[in-house]
């Protein structure tokens, strides 16, 4: 009788050997659904850590390109608002030349005026605007307004003056308590007349810069000494008839007038002339009349236009200057404004560093973008106080020399808002913020090729050919197909399949 052993320890490498290719099968799914050769890092085997360093690179990446897309829209944001002020400073100029008839209504302004503090207000707006992290032309304070309000600018706060009222004080100490813009002409002693400076080193009123004779005989000489005079001596000779004497002078904002006196030898001169005399010490007190008159005549019209512009500059300047002491006409010196006693027009931060780095943004390992922006800065500023010194004068209806101050003044903001040279021009700022936009750009660019460089060489690790896990997948099935089979044929086997019928 034959014997029959085994069987079932047999059917136990089959059966495992089924859950192998089953377990097998499984992950193949897993990878056919997945795209992905495992679930983690370490089912990646020894190129687990080339993956890992290639998903970190991609990681941060990912984070720069998501502070470009914060970034970005508040850089567009703020062109937008320097191009539009840029846009009103030419409206502005172009309403002067639009507008150039000196017509007053009851406030005292012209139309180009009324316009120009609308204009004003518009600047402020646009300067108060904010981003997605804030306010942005508030340096680093974000959380601060850019500037104060339009009415506390112009008409000040409670005890803290506004521009109107830091104008007017500058305007009665650049004139003074005689008509002379504080000038000096005393009467000529003997031949020698002279004109000085009322006190050394005042800032305000006229200023001495220079003599130029063509007289005959005449000694003409200074500015020297302290106050600064200049002196006339006319003791060798008469002049001759048309010859002329230049006097140079320095007005508060920096701006130069020049008076011309010619003699004649008519008894009635006109204006910028005075009458050759029987003596020379006679041509001294004509020549002293002629100059008296053309200095008043200076300091009712040039004068008032460019001590409102240096007002208008000591206000917005940082910090904004004021007339120091009582009444403004007899001061001889300025003070620093405090947020106590002056309207301090911008709210934002005012730190030592510069504007631009107020705002940084790591965009690459190697590269970091500065778009920080105040609205104090030179080139918008410039824009303000221009448009401002504009909008605030008013002027009376029965001051003769009102229409001739009006002229200096429409002419003084039409030039400055050309920006002259040394002055930041907006457009300087506009440049430095889209050099930020173009760095950005480039490295937006820049990582969209290294990322698909990256993603490739991971997926080259990471990542399964579908086609070859199929065709795995149907040779395993035929196998686990196989392998089943087998298992239960054995499974079948007894004694009574090997015995002979009977």
């Amino acid at each position: 009788m034959s014997t029959i052993s085994g069987v079932s320890s047999n059917l136990i490498p089959l059966i495992q050997s089924s859950l192998d290719i089953n377990n097998q099968l499984t992950d193949l799914s897993r990878q056919l659904g997945t795209g992905q050769k495992a679930d983690t890092y370490s089912g990646l085997g020894p190129q687990s850590g080339v993956a890992m360093a290639l998903s970190g690179q991609l990681s941060a990446i990912g984070s720069f390109d998501d502070t470009i897309t914060a970034v970005g829209p508040n850089i567009n944001l703020q062109q937008s608002v320097l191009q539009q002020i840029g846009s009103i400073a030419s409206a502005t100029r172009a309403s002067i030349v639009g507008q150039p008839v000196f017509d007053i209504d009851s406030s005292g302004q012209t139309t180009t005026q009324k316009t120009a503090l609308d204009q004003l207000g518009q600047i402020l707006d646009l300067l108060n605007t904010k981003g997605t992290n804030g306010y942005l032309f508030s340096g680093s304070a974000v959380d601060q307004p850019s500037t104060d309000t339009l009415d506390h600018i112009l008409n000040g706060n409670g005890a803290q003056a506004g521009l109107k009222q830091i104008i007017a004080e500058r305007n009665q100490a650049d004139l003074g308590t005689t008509p002379l813009g504080r000038l000096q002409i005393p009467a000529p002693v003997g031949s020698t007349l002279s004109i000085n400076e009322d006190v050394a080193g005042s800032p305000f009123g006229l200023k001495l810069a220079s003599v130029n004779s063509q007289l005959t005989n005449a000694v003409a000489s200074g500015p020297t000494g302290s106050p600064p005079t200049i002196s006339v001596d006319l003791s060798g000779g008469q002049p001759n008839d048309g010859e002329t004497i230049a006097f140079a002078f320095t007005l508060p904002d920096g701006s130069s007038q020049t008076l011309t006196l010619q003699a004649t030898s008519s008894a009635t001169p006109a204006a910028n002339q005075f009458t050759i005399g029987a003596t020379t010490a006679m041509t001294a007190a004509n020549l002293q009349a002629a100059l008296s008159a053309g200095v008043t005549n200076i300091a009712a019209t040039a004068l008032p236009t460019a001590s409102t512009m240096a007002a208008v500059n000591d206000f917005f300047g940082d910090p904004p200057m004021r007339v120091s002491g009582a009444p403004p006409s007899a001061a001889t010196s300025q003070v620093a404004g405090t947020s106590a006693d002056t309207v301090i027009w911008y709210t934002g931060e005012d730190g030592a560093g510069s504007a631009r780095s107020t705002a940084t943004a790591r965009i690459d390992p190697t590269t970091t973008v500065s778009y920080g922006t105040r609205a104090n800065e030179q080139g918008i500023r410039w824009i303000v106080q221009n448009v401002a010194a504009l909008a605030v004068t008013t002027y009376s209806a029965s001051d003769p020399n009102a229409a001739a101050e009006y002229s200096a003044l429409t002419q003084k903001v039409y030039t400055n808002l050309a920006v002259p040279d040394g002055v930041q021009n907006i457009t300087d700022i506009e440049a430095s913020l889209a050099s930020a936009q173009t760095a950005m750009q480039t490295a937006q660019d820049q990582h969209k090729q290294t990322s698909t460089t990256l993603q490739n060489m991971l997926q080259s690790i990471e990542g399964v050919d579908q086609n070859e896990v199929g065709a795995q997948i149907l040779s395993l099935q035929t196998s686990l197909s196989a392998s089943l089979s087998t298992t239960a044929r054995l499974a079948q086997l007894s004694l009574v399949n090997y015995l002979a019928p009977v």
